[in-house]
């Protein structure tokens, strides 16, 4: 499936999306952003959201990063 269509899923199906299939395509969609400021920002935002072991966290915080989806779906 296209990085497109995954980000597409996950914004549809956001409350039943696994966080680390929401951190995955955030991985993703990370390289496309041309600011380095933006691509560190967003990579220590997933890092720091993947070191925390509770899912219902890390799904909260993980709600704070979907106009990352928005802002790729409205580029492609």
């Amino acid at each position: 499936m296209s990085l497109e269509n995954n980000a597409k899923q996950i914004l549809q199906n956001f409350e039943e999306t696994s966080s680390k299939d929401i951190i995955d395509v955030l991985d993703q969609i990370q390289n496309q952003f041309q600011s380095t400021i933006t691509k560190d920002y967003l990579q220590g935002k997933l890092k720091s959201i993947s070191d925390i072991d509770n899912e219902e966290e890390r799904k909260t915080l993980c709600k704070y990063l979907k106009p990352y989806f928005n802002w790729y779906l409205q580029k492609s």
